[in-house]
């Protein structure tokens, strides 16, 4: 046989069996170094004792006991100090600016459409409100205190009167 690249080249039988042989060495010391170096396989193989160590464990113990629960530390929750109250000022201040829409009513009613029809140009709609009765100032839509209107200068103001508990607040949404 001759070599492809040298055809000038005799081969003989002999040669190929020693390349072969030598072929075969290499290739079974590479994998055997492809083995060891495998993280892949040496990954698996760890992962695969520690199921079976983790399952003989289980076996051994009863499946009433509970597993230990871990201690938070410090790093997970830090300790309150003293000065964390100016923190909590800081957050509030940084809601200050944001604006709000304060309505003083007066009163409500329902009307149909026929009758919102016929209002015109110096109409009196009657409200549910009594006169002298105070007013509900309410903020953002909600329902916070109670006044009476005041004049000052020519322009009218509203004097609260009344702070309105959690609980009023329930009663009057409900008129």
């Amino acid at each position: 046989m001759t070599d492809p690249n040298k055809p000038n080249q005799n081969v003989s039988e002999d040669d190929w069996a020693d390349a072969m042989s030598e072929q075969e060495d290499t290739t079974s010391s590479a994998d055997a170094a492809s083995e060891e170096e495998d993280p892949w396989a040496a990954a698996m193989a760890e992962q695969e004792a520690a199921e079976e160590s983790e399952e003989a464990a289980a076996a051994s113990e009863p499946e009433s006991k509970a597993p230990d629960a871990k201690v938070a530390s410090d790093d997970v929750f830090r300790p309150l100090s003293p000065d964390s109250g100016s923190s909590q000022a800081r957050e509030l201040e940084m809601i200050m600016d944001i604006p709000v829409k304060l309505t003083v009513e007066l009163g409500r009613t329902k009307l149909t459409i026929k009758q919102l029809l016929e209002l015109a140009q110096g109409s009196v709609i009657e409200l549910e409100g009594l006169a002298g009765e105070p007013m509900d100032i309410l903020i953002n839509g909600y329902l916070i205190a109670q006044g009476e209107v005041v004049v000052i200068e020519d322009k009218y103001g509203i004097r609260i009167t009344e702070i309105v508990t959690p609980s009023e607040r329930i009663h009057k949404l409900n008129r």
